[in-house]
């Protein structure tokens, strides 16, 4: 029977070391390879698609084990990573050769979603955040984030957990460092987000945290970000000497938006497929290096409200754009500069080579060029940027004289160091080299003086250097000439004195040589760190020009204008109008522009029209023509003069709210109380089809309300599109109120759409011919014309008791009866039946059922068949916000098939 396995000495190491690691996988080295074990080796032969196999297979409790190779561990690291796992990198800290007993071990790095330096290219233009949060008080919060690749460390207060969640989401963050004081049903829902959370409870004072905090003043502030660095400090292991003192924000201080609006408005992520293409961020990244693609994507997500600010931004993008040549020069050294930010993140991590400061040095030799096209610019808006631009010329000169020019990947093989550099490195080459020459001329000799043509001087790391002979030669030699030192099958190999001795001095010369320049390469490095800041301040220059000339290209290209912003009145005037990412897709020949008027008296507009007119495309083209003018960037418009917005509400399209599971309805409440709550007469509010995820009475109620509240309370700029022609009639009594509609004519029965915003209400909705174009059968779309028209003929009533006339939505007519609607059906119901009678009874019924919702089927038993009426009964019965889209359509194929039956 199999014995139970004895724990050896190297599995109670690696069980110590895992104890400390409960959270993460543990990558034990063992010689080239890094093992997993137990569970880890499980779930992790699972998720890296590994062989699982297990250490004493022959015992009653074999071991689970996997592993990789050390060589290729970075990339199975990155997927555990991406996965939102933690990995504890556990390196051997001593010499095997030199060790007694096990060797020593210990992890030397704890890589986490929010601390992953080794960022792939295509993820170079993006940010990858590490979030702080502590709850100072009840919804009161000290949130903090740094970018451990950049640098970058930012820290504000906070209040709410709903402001706590915009942020987090706004960043894209993967990770948060939090304490157990903060609410676990806050993180219960972060972590509903994918979200991991981390905790750090312990804070130990060190130098690095008195330098990062020393600009803040509140203690929540310094409190959260001691927390976020000592977590930094305790899986990192090792110095943070590139972190910046923390800056302190404060989100009212830009443009606000949750991230409802930014998803809505597709700024950085395409609701369609999540990636980038497709949105805001697509169209205006002409920049040409990686940090100022971070800084594009950071100016998106908080455009500003500052008019000074706004307005200089606007003013170098104008010059850019009146100086075409000097922008060309520009983008072609901007091109030539790498990622200056994440590689003074690396120097400072103790993870750069020879290429990296290579490439440092190839950005920085950019510098004095950028400089001397932004003076011959010379109409002084550049002159800030400028004197800011420092080329950190020592850096240069250091890596010029010290690194060759094409060094190897590794900084522990040797050929990094020029020559020249260092004399002690210089003695060892010539050694290295004069011993070599000295092996080839003693070949050429041994050869002439045996007589034996192939005799050859070779080398292998174990024996050393050594003379070989064939067997075939060995009775030419003469006897006692060399010393034995090695039979093989079909040589011999053997030795001299002298060449012992040559030896000796040659891999003396090469193994220290090959030390020496491992520590000149530190050296170098240290020198280089102490200038990190003053690198990351040239970064953040270089940065910012490159997102400048980004604007001034994207403009430049499809015609946009520099909008005029006003500090006191609070009008809106924009002239042909464009969306600017449809605009792009469609091509500038194709897309039809549009104008917006808004004034402090006339700030809501109701849109009505048909489904596919392009309502929620000019509802959103405003918000971006918007979000464009406040990040500096001009418009697509032929003119535009707009107000400067604190905060942009939108409700477009239906969703529903990953955190709490509320129904579409339910978010589109909270979304709408949201702006009703917040928002300002500087805020813009975009509602578009509010209240279709309930009753038709209840839905034309609350949107009536919502519009009435804004008007009489909130004052923000509103566009307001509905399917609710009846509210069209607010017009005659709202002043702020007018209505607009997107143009749309029939011809020959089918609808063409004009996507043209005209003066008044729409006519009618469309929406048979809308079904028509998604290609419902023509039984089903004759039947729902003849209830259309019969519905039309008949009067209609507001949810508040006004009167309107369905047949002329919009007009000022009178409306005779509350009793219309019962009237329709009483007319439907008769067309299905000619001839019949409708009792008092049966209308008394009908108008009750009417009252609380507008029958949307009205039908006698008699009239269809077993099959549709059953249909129908199951229709009435439906829980559509329950269902998933996909399980309507399987719905409505059943439904379909019955009635073919």
């Amino acid at each position: 029977m199999p014995q139970k396995t004895k724990e050896t000495p190297m599995m109670e190491q690696y069980n110590a070391i895992k104890k400390d690691y409960p959270d993460a996988f543990l990558f034990y080295r063992i010689g080239d390879f890094y093992e997993l074990f137990n569970d880890d080796a499980i779930k992790g032969a699972q998720l890296l698609e590994l062989t699982l196999t297990a250490r004493n297979k022959s015992a009653a409790d074999p071991i689970p084990m996997c592993g990789v190779p050390h060589h290729a561990a970075q990339n199975y690291v990155d997927i555990l990573v991406d996965k939102g796992y933690k990995v504890a990198i556990c390196e051997q800290t001593e010499d095997p050769r030199k060790a007694v007993g096990m060797v020593k071990r210990e992890v030397i790095q704890l890589v986490t979603p929010g601390t992953n330096m080794d960022q792939k290219a295509a993820t170079a233009k993006s940010n990858n955040y590490l979030t702080a949060l502590i709850e100072a008080k009840k919804d009161h919060y000290g949130f903090a984030y740094t970018d451990l690749s950049t640098g970058e460390l930012k820290v504000s207060l906070l209040v709410g957990e709903e402001d706590v969640v915009n942020e987090t989401m706004s960043l894209r963050t993967k990770e948060i460092v939090a304490n157990h004081e903060v609410s676990p049903k806050l993180l219960a829902d972060l972590t509903k987000l994918g979200i991991l959370i981390s905790y750090q409870d312990k804070i130990t004072p060190h130098a690095e945290l008195a330098f990062v905090t020393q600009n803040l003043t509140d203690m929540t502030e310094v409190k959260v970000v001691e927390q976020l660095l000592m977590y930094l400090t305790v899986t990192q292991k090792r110095t943070l000497a590139h972190l910046q003192a923390a800056e302190e924000y404060e989100p009212s201080h830009f443009l606000k938006m949750d991230h409802y609006a930014k998803r809505n408005l597709e700024l950085v992520t395409s609701m369609r497929n999540e990636n980038r293409n497709g949105t805001l961020l697509w169209l205006l990244d002409s920049t040409k290096t990686a940090m100022g693609g971070r800084l594009l994507k950071q100016w998106l997500d908080r455009p500003l409200i500052n008019y000074a600010a706004i307005t200089r931004r606007q003013n170098k993008v104008a010059s850019l754009l009146d100086h075409f040549f000097e922008r060309s020069s520009l983008q072609e050294e901007l091109t030539k500069v790498y990622d200056l930010e994440r590689l003074a993140g690396r120097v400072a991590f103790g993870n750069v080579n020879g290429r990296d400061l290579i490439q440092l040095k190839t950005s920085l030799l950019q510098i004095p060029k950028v400089k001397d096209i932004l003076a011959t610019i010379n109409d002084g808006t550049f002159d800030d940027v400028i004197d800011h631009l420092d080329p950190v010329s020592d850096v240069t000169d250091l890596i010029d004289l010290a690194i060759n020019d094409d060094p190897p990947v590794s900084t522990k093989d040797g050929n990094l160091i020029k020559s020249g550099y260092n004399q002690q490195l210089d003695d060892y080459r010539d050694a290295m080299k004069n011993g070599k020459q000295w092996i080839a001329e003693l070949q050429a000799k041994e050869r002439k003086t045996t007589g034996i043509h192939n005799l050859k001087i070779g080398f292998n790391r174990i024996f050393g250097y050594y003379i070989e002979v064939t067997k075939a030669n060995l009775a030419t030699l003469p006897e006692g000439r060399y010393e034995r030192k090695q039979t093989l099958t079909n040589a011999e190999r053997f030795s001299t004195p002298e060449l012992k001795e040559k030896e000796t001095l040659i891999l003396e010369a090469q193994e220290k040589s090959t030390a020496l320049e491992y520590d000149l390469f530190t050296e170098v490095r240290e020198k280089v760190k102490a200038q990190i800041h003053r690198l990351q301040q040239l970064a953040k220059g270089v940065a910012e020009l490159d997102v400048l000339q980004s604007f001034a290209v994207t403009s430049e290209n499809y015609h946009y204008v520099r909008p005029t912003l006003t500090k006191q009145q609070h009008d809106l005037k924009i002239v042909a109008g464009r969306h600017p990412v449809v605009e792009k897709v469609l091509g500038e020949q194709k897309y039809i522009p549009n104008d917006v008027t808004m004034t402090p008296d006339n700030a809501i507009l109701l849109i009505t029209g048909p489904n596919m007119s392009g309502k929620s495309t000019y509802m959103r083209q405003l918000a971006l023509i918007v979000i464009m003018a406040q990040m500096g960037c001009f418009v697509p418009a032929t003119k535009a003069t707009l107000p400067i917005f604190d905060q942009i509400f939108t409700r477009i399209g239906a969703a529903d709210d990953l955190i709490s599971g509320q129904s579409t309805f339910m978010v589109e409440m909270m979304e709408s109380n949201e702006a009703l709550a917040h928002a300002t007469q500087n805020s813009l509010v975009l509602f578009d089809e509010i209240g279709r995820g309930t009753a038709t009475y209840d839905g034309m109620a609350l949107a009536q309300a919502i519009i009435e509240y804004l008007h009489d309370h909130v004052h923000a700029k509103t566009l307001f599109s509905t399917h609710y022609h009846e509210l069209t009639a607010l017009e005659s009594r709202l002043p702020g109120l007018k209505n607009v509609h997107v143009g749309a004519v029939e011809e020959n029965g089918t609808l063409v759409f004009l996507h043209k915003m005209l003066p008044g209400a729409a006519d009618k909705s469309y929406g048979i011919h809308v079904a028509k174009l998604a290609g419902l059968p023509d039984s089903l779309l004759k039947r729902a014309t003849t209830i259309l028209t019969k519905l039309e003929k008949q009067p209609t009533v507001l949810p508040s008791g006004e009167q309107t006339d369905t047949a002329a939505a919009g007009t000022d007519q009178p409306v005779s009866s509350a009793a219309a609607v019962p009237s329709a059906v009483k007319e439907v119901n008769a067309e299905q039946k000619p001839g019949s009678a409708v009792t008092s009874k049966e209308t008394e019924k009908q108008s009750a059922e009417v009252d609380e919702q507008l029958a949307l089927f009205n039908y006698q038993e008699n009239n269809v068949s077993k099959a549709e009426g059953k249909v129908l009964t199951d229709l009435k019965e439906l829980n559509l916000m329950g269902m998933t889209p996909m399980d309507v359509m399987n719905t409505l194929y059943k439904w379909q098939q019955k009635l073919k039956d």
